[in-house]
């Protein structure tokens, strides 16, 4: 009888192993969904590209569901809790780092729950204002904010998110008082730039520099260690007389921890592979950003790496969110 159950027992394993093997091998079998945080803005545009040509290369429709709200962290967080079939990924910037330091209770971890994919790009961020601010330079600004402390306000695509932090740490090293005002998405809070309804934003350059060209928005620096091809004209932070004030925000994908690792490499092999691309470069070019992909394990160890570097600014700024 002990023999027979332990034959049963083997041959139901054995048939879950070669169930779990055909599945991957079959790998998608359905479409994917891509969980996008955050509407507009850079997050939008590289999504639908990485979608895009997901989805040639693997022969499977991979579905855009944005999901704003909450700083990024409502996708983040329904991504968290997709089943780990490789049928879920989702997008996420520094705000998936950022998260935990500033909200007391998160409902997901960005190392626990996840598995990491690939890194995709890195896009620099510009301080952006309504025309109407009377301030034409980044030194001018400053002045008009020290000359009226907590009447200017800045906006964000949410509490936590990098745009957020990046304010932040503008106030500390120009020793200024802005007000915060968090938006549910970076092109909602542009919008109200350009209606004039809000002073100034950080920002990635992709979004408002048709904008800035078209003289809707006034762009005062580019917070990144030399100037960007797609503004040009505008003085990088360092130059404007601000040091220091370097944010450049990063671009990734995970999928819900316990992914198998078969799916995780096929997906970073995917999409390493389309980021390097020739086409994608050339689009990327286009709004100031640059392809950058890695290895799932490197890329783990980076997000680990930014969650305690955007601890000590959270802490220095002393921020908390409920």
């Amino acid at each position: 009888m002990q023999k027979r159950n332990t034959f049963l027992f083997s041959s139901i394993a054995l048939a879950g192993t070669l169930i779990s093997t055909l599945a991957l091998a079959q790998y998608p079998g359905k479409p994917i969904r891509f969980i996008l945080p955050f509407p507009g803005g850079a997050t939008d545009f590289l999504g639908r590209v990485v979608g895009q040509k997901l989805s040639e290369a693997v022969g499977q429709p991979v579905v855009i569901d944005n999901r704003p709200g909450a700083g990024g962290n409502l996708g983040i967080e329904l991504a968290a809790k997709a089943a780990p079939d490789g049928y879920t990924i989702v997008m996420v910037a520094p705000n998936v780092a950022i998260s935990p330091s500033l909200y007391r209770s998160l409902s997901y971890d960005p190392v626990k729950d996840f598995a990491a994919i690939t890194p995709v790009a890195t896009v620099p961020m510009v301080i952006i204002t309504h025309p109407g601010v009377p301030a034409n330079t980044l030194k001018e600004f400053i002045a008009l904010a020290k000359a009226k402390p907590g009447q200017l306000n800045y906006g964000s695509g949410g509490n936590g998110t990098s745009l957020h932090l990046a304010g932040e740490l503008f106030k500390i090293i120009a020793g200024v008082n802005i007000v915060h005002v968090p938006y549910k998405g970076a092109s909602v809070a542009m919008n109200d730039v350009i209606g004039g309804r809000l002073e100034s934003l950080f920002i990635g350059i992709p979004a408002p520099a048709p904008h800035v060209k078209a003289g809707r928005l006034r762009a005062l620096a580019v917070l990144a260690p030399k100037r960007s091809p797609v503004l040009p004209d505008v003085p990088t932070a360092a130059e404007a007389g601000l040091p220091g004030l370097d944010v450049t925000t990063w671009y990734g994908v995970l999928a819900p921890a316990r992914t198998p690792k078969e799916i995780i490499t096929r997906l970073n092999r995917e999409i390493v592979t389309i980021m390097n691309s020739a086409d994608t470069k050339e689009r990327l070019a286009v709004v100031a950003a640059e392809p950058s992909t890695s290895s799932p394990e490197a890329f783990s160890a980076y997000i680990k790496q930014e969650i305690a570097k955007w601890g000590k600014i959270v802490r220095a700024a002393g921020l908390q969110a409920n």
